[in-house]
C-alpha cells in the first residue's frame, strides 16, 4: 500500500509542477484534466503526509518511553500521546483504504434522469410523477440545478416520461444507484374497493457526457422542428420552437421542447444523445466499466427492481441491501440521503472486502 502511496505522491508533485509550467496553459483540455486530477489526488496525498508526520511522532514517543526521564508526569503525558496517536494512526489508515478504493471517474458529474411508467397504467404514471418531485425536491436540497429536457404527461397529472437534467458536482455519486425498476403498492384513487395495486416506474440514471468523450457528426444527425404540445402558454404554442434529433446509425431519438428557443432545446437534445450514446458505448464495448458497474450495490440494471414504495405500511424497503424504512413520506419529500447514505455506505464496504481479498487479507 505504501508504495502506491509514494507513486500517487511522485504524480501528484509531477502534476503540480506540470500545471505551473506557461505551456500547460495553451492547452485548455488537457489542462483542465491535470486540474481535475490534481484535486481528486489531493485528499489522498494530504492523509498520506500526515500518516508519515504520526509515524516520525510515535516513533520518537516511542524512543522516550524506552528511556524514561525522572519526571513521572512527563512520562505519562508521553505514554498518553503515544496511545492517542496510535488511535489516531488506526483512523488515518482506515481513511487512506477507503481514498485507495476505485473511484467511479463519473462521480462528480452531472447527470441526465429519465423516468418512465411502467406496469400499472395511470396509477404508474401518476407515481412517476410522485419520483420526479421526490428528485426535483432533492437536487434542492443540495443546490443542484434541475431542469426538463422533454416532458409526456398524462389527463390526470401524471408523467409517462420525463427526462431532464440535474446538473451540480457529485450528482452522480449521489443518484447513481437509483437506476432501475421502483414499484409501488398503494390504494390509487380510483379504486372504489379499497384494494392495493402495485405499479411499476423505471428509472435510469446517465453521467452527463461532456464534448470532448464523444463527439457527434453531424452527418448522422437529422434534426426536426415541431410544434410544443402540451402547457407551455401562447409563445410555445404559436412557434415551432420543439426539436427531434435523429440519430441516424442507431435510431435513437431525442425531443426537447421544455426551452423557448430552438437553440436551447437543440442543446439540450445533444446533451442527452451524447450522454446515451456515450452509455450505450461503455455498456456494449468497455469490460471495465461494466466490471464497475456491477461491483456496485446491485448492478443498476433497468429490469431490476430495487426499491418497493409501500403506502398503507408507510415504508420504502431498498431490495439490495435489505433497507427498510417507515418514512415514507420524508423520503418522498425530497430527504433521500435517508436512503443514499446507506447505499453509499453499502458499496463501500463491498469495494473494501474486495480489495482485502485481492490482497489477501
Amino acid at each position: 500500500m505504501f508504495e502506491q502511496l509514494r507513486d500517487v505522491e511522485r504524480r501528484y508533485e509531477e502534476l503540480g509542477h506540470r500545471m505551473s509550467t506557461p505551456e500547460a496553459m495553451q492547452d485548455a483540455a488537457a489542462y483542465g484534466k491535470m486540474t481535475r486530477d490534481y484535486k481528486e489526488l489531493t485528499p489522498l496525498v494530504e492523509a498520506y503526509r500526515q500518516y508519515r508526520a504520526l509515524e516520525q511522532e510515535i516513533q520518537e514517543e516511542q524512543a522516550l518511553v524506552h528511556q524514561p526521564t525522572e519526571d513521572p508526569e512527563f512520562n505519562a503525558m508521553v505514554q498518553q500521546e503515544l496511545r492517542e496517536n496510535r488511535k489516531n494512526m488506526e483512523e488515518l489508515e482506515e481513511k487512506i483504504r477507503l481514498l485507495l478504493l476505485p473511484k467511479d471517474a463519473d462521480d462528480d458529474k452531472s447527470i441526465i434522469m429519465e423516468i418512465r411508467a411502467g406496469a400499472g397504467g395511470e396509477e404508474a404514471a401518476l407515481f412517476a410523477h410522485s419520483l420526479w418531485r421526490m428528485y426535483s425536491m432533492y437536487a434542492s436540497r443540495r443546490g443542484w440545478r434541475c431542469e426538463t429536457v422533454s416532458l409526456n404527461e398524462t389527463e390526470l397529472g401524471g408523467v409517462k416520461e420525463i427526462v431532464f437534467s440535474i446538473e451540480g458536482e457529485g450528482a452522480y455519486s449521489r443518484l447513481k444507484f437509483e437506476s432501475g425498476v421502483h414499484r409501488v403498492q398503494r390504494v390509487p384513487e380510483t379504486e372504489t374497493q379499497g384494494r392495493v395495486h402495485t405499479s411499476t416506474v423505471t428509472v435510469a440514471v446517465m453521467p452527463e457526457a461532456e464534448e470532448v468523450e464523444l463527439e457527434l457528426d453531424p452527418k448522422d444527425l437529422r434534426i426536426d422542428t415541431f410544434r410544443s404540445s402540451g402547457a407551455g402558454g401562447q409563445h410555445i404554442n404559436k412557434t415551432s420552437s420543439a426539436i427531434r434529433v435523429t440519430h441516424l446509425p442507431t435510431g435513437m431519438v431525442v425531443e426537447c421542447q421544455d426551452q423557448r428557443s430552438q437553440r436551447e432545446n437543440k442543446e439540450r437534445a445533444l446533451k442527452v444523445l451524447r450522454s446515451r450514446l456515450l452509455q450505450q458505448k461503455q455498456e456494449a464495448y468497455d469490460q471495465a466499466y461494466n466490471a464497475r458497474r456491477h461491483s456496485q450495490v446491485g448492478t443498476g440494471d433497468r429490469s431490476e427492481r430495487i426499491r418497493t414504495y409501500n403506502f398503507p405500511q408507510g415504508r420504502v424497503t431498498d431490495h439490495r441491501i435489505g433497507l427498510t424504512l417507515y418514512k415514507i413520506d420524508e423520503v418522498l419529500d425530497g430527504n433521500l440521503d435517508l436512503l443514499a447514505e446507506p447505499l453509499i455506505l453499502a458499496d463501500r464496504e463491498e469495494k473494501l472486502k474486495q480489495l482485502d481479498t485481492e490482497a489477501g487479507v
